[in-house]
C-alpha cells in the first residue's frame, strides 16, 4: 500500500472504530437532536394523555412546558421526565418551565420549540393557536377550537394564513381509528343504501367537583372548567363534538338547522353549563339526525353514531362494536357487547374491545410525521366546522327554538370568562 493508501486506510478504520464505541449519551443525543421539539400548553390530564401518546409512538423530545398553576407544572413535570428517560432523552430544563397568564407566550417565543401541544381550557384556543402560529410553531390543539362563533371565526382565520407552511390539527381522534375510517368509507360508497336519518349519542357519567375552598373564584372556575359553558363551551363542544364530528364526516356535509333542548338537572350549585342535551339536527337531502348527550349519574353510559340507510344500518360503538347489518353486512372485529368478555385467545389474536383502541397513536403519528415529511396539515376547516355544528345545537337548545346556520354563524356570538388572570404571575 503507497503511504496515502494507508494513511486513509488508518482515518478511515479509526472512524469506523469511533463509531462502534459512542458512548450511549452520545447516541441518544443524537436522537434527540432529530427529534421534533415538543411544548406543552396546558398540563392537566387530556394534555398529558396526548403527549404520553406523542412520545410513545413518534420520536419527540418533550422540552418545554406551561401552565397558569404551578401545581399542574410540578406533577406533569415528573410525568414528562419519565417520558423523556424511556427515550433516553434528558429532563426538562427549569428554564423551559413557564408559569402564569403570560406562560404560553414564553414558551411560544422560545426558539427551540417545534411543536407545541394547545390543551388548555377551549376559551384560550383561538389566542394561543393565532400566537403559535405567529410564532412559527406547527399545532396540535384539542378540541373544541373555541367557546363561541367569534372565536371559531378566529381560528378560520388563522388558519388561511398557514399557507402550507406548517402543520395545524384538531385533536377528533376518531377520524384515525381504523376501525371508524372503514365503517365510514362503507359509509359513503353506499353500503347502507341512501342515509334516511342518523342517531347519536354521547351518555357520560356527572362530573365531580374539585375543591375549590380558599381560593378566588377565577381559580375555582379554571380548576372546573368543565362545569362553566364559558370556559369549556359545555358539554356538547367538549365530549358531544365528537359525536357530531364523526356525523359530519360520513355525510360530508354541515347541517342547515338544530332544534333542541336541554338543561341542568340534579347538579350542584357550582357551574352553569347543562348536563344534558337534546337535539334535532337538520342536513341537506332532507336527513335528520338526532342527539342526545349527558354528564349525568355514577356510571358511564354509551357512546355511538348509528347510520340507518336505504339498505342497511352502520354502527359505532366506543366500545360495543362497528359493525353494518343489512344488504351488505360488515364487521370490523371489534368485539361486541354481546361478547364483551374477551377470553385469552381473542387477546392472543389481537381482538379489541375499544373501536378506538389505535385512534390517539394514528393520530400523532399522523401530526408528527406530517412535520418529518414537510406534507403539512392544515385541519383548521374542519376543526371550525365541527365546532360551529355543536355550537348550533347548544344555541337551539338554549334558546328553545329552531336556529339555522346562516343565524347561528350571524349571530358572531362571544362569550367572555370574566376571570381575573394577572393574580397567578
Amino acid at each position: 500500500m503507497t503511504k496515502i493508501e494507508r494513511r486513509s486506510f488508518i482515518k478511515g478504520a479509526a472512524a469506523v472504530s469511533a463509531i462502534t464505541i459512542l458512548k450511549p449519551s452520545t447516541v441518544f443525543g443524537s436522537k434527540a437532536n432529530s427529534a421534533i421539539q415538543l411544548g406543552i400548553i396546558g398540563c392537566g390530564n387530556r394534555g398529558t394523555s396526548v403527549i404520553t401518546a406523542m412520545s410513545k409512538h413518534t420520536n419527540v423530545n418533550i422540552m418545554a412546558m406551561a401552565d397558569l398553576f404551578d401545581d399542574q407544572l410540578k406533577v406533569a413535570k415528573e410525568k414528562l421526565d419519565g417520558l423523556n428517560k424511556d427515550k433516553g432523552f434528558g429532563k426538562i430544563e427549569p428554564k423551559n418551565i413557564y408559569q402564569g397568564s403570560k406562560a404560553y407566550m414564553e414558551l411560544l417565543n422560545n426558539k427551540d420549540v417545534e411543536a407545541v401541544l394547545i390543551s388548555s381550557p377551549a376559551y384560550t384556543h383561538p389566542e394561543f393557536v393565532e400566537a403559535a402560529i405567529a410564532a412559527g410553531k406547527h399545532i396540535y390543539c384539542e378540541k373544541p377550537v373555541a367557546i363561541d362563533v367569534a372565536g371559531v371565526k378566529r381560528i378560520e382565520k388563522a388558519g388561511s394564513t398557514i399557507n402550507g407552511k406548517l402543520s395545524m390539527v384538531v385533536g377528533f381522534q376518531i377520524r384515525h381509528a381504523t376501525a371508524y375510517q372503514e365503517m365510514v368509507k362503507r359509509v359513503q360508497e353506499g353500503a347502507i343504501g341512501d342515509v334516511v336519518t342518523a342517531q347519536l349519542y354521547y351518555l357520560a357519567s356527572g362530573l365531580p367537583l374539585k375543591p375549590i375552598d380558599n381560593m378566588s373564584k377565577s381559580e375555582a372556575m379554571i380548576r372546573n372548567q368543565f362545569h362553566f359553558r364559558s370556559l369549556s363551551g359545555g358539554i356538547l363542544l367538549d365530549q358531544g363534538i365528537h359525536m357530531l364530528d364523526v356525523c359530519s364526516w360520513a355525510l360530508q356535509r354541515k347541517p342547515i338547522m338544530a332544534m333542541g333542548s336541554g338543561g341542568r338537572d340534579h347538579n350542584n350549585a357550582f357551574g352553569d353549563a347543562w348536563n344534558n342535551y337534546q337535539v334535532i339536527y337538520k342536513y341537506p337531502d332532507n336527513i335528520r339526525v338526532s342527539f342526545h348527550s349527558t354528564q349525568l349519574g355514577p356510571t358511564f353510559g354509551d357512546v355511538c353514531a348509528r347510520f340507518i340507510g336505504s339498505k342497511g344500518i352502520a354502527t359505532a360503538h366506543y366500545s360495543g362494536g362497528v359493525f353494518i347489518d343489512g344488504e351488505n353486512e360488515w364487521d370490523s372485529g371489534v368485539i361486541r357487547h354481546e361478547s364483551a368478555n374477551q377470553d385469552r385467545s381473542q387477546r392472543a389474536a389481537g381482538v379489541f374491545t375499544s373501536a378506538l383502541h389505535d385512534s390517539n397513536e394514528n393520530k400523532v403519528k399522523s401530526f408528527i410525521g406530517s412535520i418529518n415529511s414537510g406534507k403539512f396539515l392544515n385541519e383548521s376547516t374542519s376543526g371550525a366546522s365541527s365546532t360551529y355544528t355543536a355550537i348550533l345545537g347548544r344555541t337551539a337548545a338554549e334558546k328553545g327554538e329552531p336556529v339555522s346556520w346562516e343565524a347561528m354563524q350571524n349571530s358572531n356570538e362571544s362569550i367572555d370568562p370574566n376571570l381575573n388572570l394577572p393574580q397567578f404571575d
